[in-house]
């Protein structure tokens, strides 16, 4: 595969989604020159303040998406909640990486779960269902618990349920949102060792880049914190690569392929979830790696050579949430927090606060990922949020 011509500053590039995700990767292409756009429904998302424009439109809005193409180089999206004749459509005026095929893959936790499986990487045990009869026969066959999940939108840990009897199946399919007879996945639950997730990059000349191998811990679906690299045996980390590595070239994708993995009492590994984009459990690269995810995934699709994904030091970060009703997001203590020397701050532009709502991330580094977790929990505990008038 030869790498395609580059695309070179000051040209624009066009995002799908002004989430933080795009925030950060528009931070990035700034500082490397490039213009901007992205499609996002609100037009004060938390990458407004950063680009050039943001075209108003929801992530299914055809000509929207094609107005922004129009103004841009190359487009990529920030989440894989767009709909794929939007990518299909802006793909037939301006190159779009990581491409059509990563996104209907990953979008579809059934069609991942096939990708997967096809590629050769094991995933947990699984059955696609349709009514409550079918899954009692997936649990006949892979034992309770099981993970009902909504194949389409969830996130999160949003649009699943936790089956442990017959009893939890009552309104199932009402309660997750769905019509009686749609497809969901009944996928069983694993006991596992450790959450773990790889960040690989893939040029457009087919060479692979990974970052190291992160530890993560979510809470109630939720990414919290995450450590790389990980404290995991090197042949863990070395298996954990080789499956991003693997998983990115079966789908030929130019960009950032990030695969969510569980490590197994046995020592094995399985696929949790897949995301053709930069992810939350990469940020630490910002500080704690000689390329960030988002500088490499913008030298990706412009057809750049990828710089070093080496870890500089030791890193971990964590998440920083909301806590209460919605209100005007006021943030209380960064003088404490960033008394730390080793810890870094970064707020995602969102203007109100809620309950568990991701408003940023603290990222600290040192001579252990234990001590450098240590300090990123002791910094967010300083912060809070102001209280609504």
């Amino acid at each position: 595969m030869d790498r395609p011509s580059p695309i070179a500053p000051p040209a624009a590039i066009g995002i799908l989604g002004g989430g933080q995700l795009g925030r950060m990767l528009a931070l990035a292409a700034r500082a490397m020159g490039y213009g901007i756009w992205v499609l996002d429904p609100d037009p004060d998302c938390p990458a407004a303040s950063v680009v050039d424009r943001v075209i108003v439109g929801s992530y299914d809005d055809v000509d929207a998406a094609l107005r922004l193409a129009d103004g841009v180089a190359v487009v990529t999206y920030e989440l894989e909640h767009v709909a794929a004749d939007v990518v299909e459509a802006v793909a037939a005026r301006r190159p779009v990486r990581p491409g059509h095929r990563p996104l209907t893959v990953t979008q579809d936790r059934l069609a991942e779960r096939r990708f997967v499986e096809a590629s050769g990487v094991a995933v947990a045990p699984w059955r696609e269902v349709r009514t409550p009869g079918e899954v009692l026969l997936a649990a006949a066959e892979l034992d309770l618990p099981l993970r009902l999940k909504v194949p389409i939108g969830g996130y999160d840990g949003r649009s699943q349920l936790r089956i442990t009897s017959p009893a939890d199946l009552d309104d199932a399919w009402a309660r997750l949102g769905r019509p009686a007879g749609a497809p969901l996945l009944a996928e069983r639950e694993l006991g596992f060792e450790a959450e773990l997730s790889i960040v690989v990059v893939r040029g457009g000349d087919g060479q692979v880049v990974p970052f190291p191998v992160a530890r993560n811990v979510h809470d109630g679906g939720i990414l919290v914190e995450s450590m790389a690299p990980a404290p995991v045996a090197s042949d863990v980390a070395e298996r954990a690569t080789a499956i991003g590595a693997r998983l990115a070239e079966a789908m030929d994708l130019c960009g950032t392929l990030t695969a969510e993995l569980f490590l197994l009492e046995d020592g094995s590994l399985v696929v949790n979830e897949l995301a053709p984009r930069v992810h939350n459990s990469g940020h630490w690269t910002i500080e704690g790696a000689a390329t960030s995810q988002f500088e490499q995934h913008i030298r990706a699709i412009c057809g750049l050579g990828l710089g070093s994904a080496g870890a500089l030091a030791p890193a971990a970060t964590v998440n920083l949430l909301g806590r209460g009703p919605r209100r005007e997001a006021r943030l209380l203590g960064t003088g404490a927090a960033l008394a730390d020397p080793a810890v870094h701050l970064h707020l995602y532009g969102k203007r109100d606060v809620f309950e568990r709502r991701k408003m940023g991330h603290l990222t600290a580094l040192g001579s252990t990922v234990e001590e450098a977790l240590v300090k990123a929990r002791a910094a967010v505990a300083t912060l809070g949020w102001e209280e609504g008038r």
